[in-house]
């Protein structure tokens, strides 16, 4: 069997064909043909345009992670199954805690305990805040907000899961439909961002929204970046209207050979109350193994002619 990976995941081939052995040539393409057709048993690959995936000639096209954003679904040829992996809402979840213990527990700077400071550092140190008793709101509730969930709850934090439905909401203190979201938002604390990147969800926290917050809210988004209106954002984060952004992910995304991109048309990376990280809340060796041995998993199963784990189509 023949495996491509491409783009930025190129790099894991020898990973991948470790796990598979001497059954299958793995090989890393970083950019795909231009032309001609794209063949292979199994195609992994976390973006494929409109005329990629139109000259595809695969089984299998993986997506190395969730989302299917980046992903032209509808040309892709009816002959093609398609399959995405989670494993990533270990680490994205621990990330979510440590930004609110960071936002609970460090509100003011610490004063250097040298002989000069340590004195007045002492007789005059301030209260900082807990964690324990806040309120957080988590939309979307698959793997990543059920495994957010489960460890706020551990802090003593009382979680809402925001969801299309109802159901699966279990490890949630109370749950609330999406179209409820602008009335739950003047109590939370801690709001999280987790849900995919729709026409329906796209930009649904925008100016009305990030009003209805309180001055000392923190947003954690670590779904995609255009769930959240970009300029708004700036703007209340600019002005103080809420209290900080930790922000994984973004507005624009480089590709291969590309030198220079700003995330964001805004800078937010200037602000003192916004944290920007290169979208790496996910990105652990931890990650890595669980993923690609999942990736193997599939591709065995389909030289096996067995049914694949996670088909979306």
């Amino acid at each position: 069997m023949k495996v491509i990976l491409a783009g930025q995941h190129a790099r894991h081939a020898p990973r991948l064909q470790r796990l598979l052995g001497g059954t299958c040539e793995v090989h890393g393409l970083e950019i795909l043909p231009a032309s001609g057709p794209i063949a292979a048993d199994a195609l992994i690959t976390m973006r494929l345009d409109a005329d990629e995936a139109s000259r595809l000639q695969c089984a299998l096209l993986h997506v190395p992670g969730v989302g299917l954003d980046a992903i032209a679904v509808g040309a892709l040829p009816a002959g093609t199954r398609l399959c995405n992996v989670s494993e990533h809402e270990i680490p994205i979840a621990e990330f979510v805690v440590h930004a609110v213990l960071d936002h609970a527990i460090f509100t003011r700077p610490i004063p250097p305990l040298d002989e000069a400071h340590w004195p007045q550092a002492y007789m005059q140190r301030s209260f900082h805040g807990e964690a324990h008793g806040r309120r957080a709101a988590i939309v979307g509730f698959g793997a990543i907000g059920r495994a957010v969930a489960a460890r706020l709850s551990a802090l003593g934090i009382h979680v809402t899961a925001v969801t299309r439905g109802l159901h699966g909401t279990e490890g949630a203190d109370a749950h609330h439909p999406v179209s409820e979201l602008a009335a739950l938002l003047p109590d939370v604390d801690v709001l999280v961002l987790c849900c995919p990147l729709t026409e329906d969800t796209e930009g649904m926290i925008g100016e009305a929204e990030l009003a209805a917050m309180h001055a000392d809210a923190l947003l954690i988004n670590v779904g995609r970046g255009p769930l959240v209106q970009e300029a708004a954002l700036y703007d209340a984060l600019l002005h103080r209207r809420i209290g900080r952004a930790v922000l994984d992910v973004w507005y624009h995304y480089p590709v291969a050979g590309q030198a220079s991109l700003a995330p964001s048309a805004f800078p937010f990376h200037t602000l003192a109350n916004a944290r920007c990280t290169p979208h790496i809340s996910g990105w652990t060796q931890g990650l890595l193994d669980r993923r690609y041995a999942f990736i193997a998993r599939n591709i065995e199963r389909l030289r096996a002619g067995e049914p694949l784990l996670n088909t979306v189509r």
